[in-house]
């Protein structure tokens, strides 16, 4: 009777799983795709210093002893004026829904303006729960001028918590962490411990060869750049990936292929090499670059671009 006594008594004491849907929010350029992949521990969405980086929500799952984290990163929040940037709104208003908790990501080491109230009030319309996290604080010196950003954040809204954060140098993720499991509800299991992101290699493999476009070309390419990847071979020794870039004008063409295709090579070559990494193949990468004038209008073109409806060719 003791020993089943002394039973129960253990697993009484035994705090509950948590486990919850958390979506990252704010404005673009905010660092939320960086803390997410920081959040996570490895590189699930792609990162660069342009707007409108994330296109699409991707999932990042933090799982621990005690909880399973769903991070579900978004868009950046922005006034739609064609219909990729509809698209990029929408869905961030579908990743406020049946959330168990937001974290509104805030760039520390820029001044509060109207565009941040304008992202607290989509915020703001989900009633859920929010957490302030205020990123780039490493490019803060005078850490003192971060308490009147706080309050003029919570002149607006009352946040749930605050936490400063450096997403690029992972400080304060371990106690954003800690605030975020506050917040969670008791819960399954929803993912395999090992499971760590939604997206396929086919989808993420377009999104590393977006990156390197928007890092190595200027400001006139980024927003008309997008990627499909048409053909995927598994070989026993190597991997080919046929991919296009696409561009909307012959000029932006030019910039990504570069004197004598120089730019294109660097892009191909950068690209190759983060896939090997990150999939563990031995990869040859097929790259061509297309005009498709006015894509981000086209509603076809963009189903094509969404992992979720894309199409394409598998193994020959």
């Amino acid at each position: 009777m003791n020993t089943e006594l002394n039973t129960e008594s253990t697993a009484a004491s035994k705090p509950e799983f948590k486990s919850g849907f958390v979506s990252i929010i704010g404005r673009p350029n905010a660092g939320k795709s960086t803390l997410l992949n920081a959040l996570v521990g490895q590189k699930v969405a792609i990162v660069a210093d342009k707007p409108q980086t994330t296109r699409t929500s991707i999932q990042g799952v933090v799982t621990l002893p005690e909880a399973q984290v769903v991070f579900i990163d978004t868009p950046g929040i922005h006034r739609a004026n064609s219909q990729l940037n509809k698209r990029l709104m929408d869905t961030v208003r579908n990743s406020l829904e049946e959330r168990d908790l937001l974290v509104f990501v805030a760039d520390a080491a820029r001044r509060f303006n109207e565009q941040d109230r304008h992202a607290i009030d989509v915020a703001r319309r989900a009633d859920t729960p929010c957490v302030l996290a205020l990123n780039k604080v490493d490019l803060i010196k005078d850490k003192s001028l971060l308490l009147p950003l706080i309050e003029e954040y919570r002149a607006v809204y009352e946040f749930a918590d605050y936490v400063p954060v450096s997403s690029v140098k992972r400080g304060g993720t371990a106690e954003l962490l800690k605030v975020i499991l506050k917040y969670l509800p008791a819960g399954p299991l929803y993912f395999p411990e090992d499971h760590v992101t939604d997206q396929p290699e086919r989808f993420l493999a377009g999104e590393l060869i977006r990156e390197k476009v928007l890092r190595a070309t200027r400001q006139e390419v980024p927003h008309a750049v997008a990627v499909t990847v048409d053909k995927w071979e598994d070989k026993p020794k190597m991997t080919t990936i046929y991919a296009t870039i696409h561009l909307e004008r012959d000029g932006q063409k030019a910039i990504v292929i570069g004197t004598g295709g120089a730019m294109l090579k660097q892009i191909g070559t950068q690209a190759r090499q983060e896939m090997e990494r990150l999939f563990g193949l031995k990869i040859y990468l097929d790259l061509h670059v297309r005009v498709q004038p006015n894509w981000r209008e086209n509603r076809s073109f963009l189903n094509a671009l969404d992992w979720r409806t894309m199409t394409g060719e598998d193994d020959a």
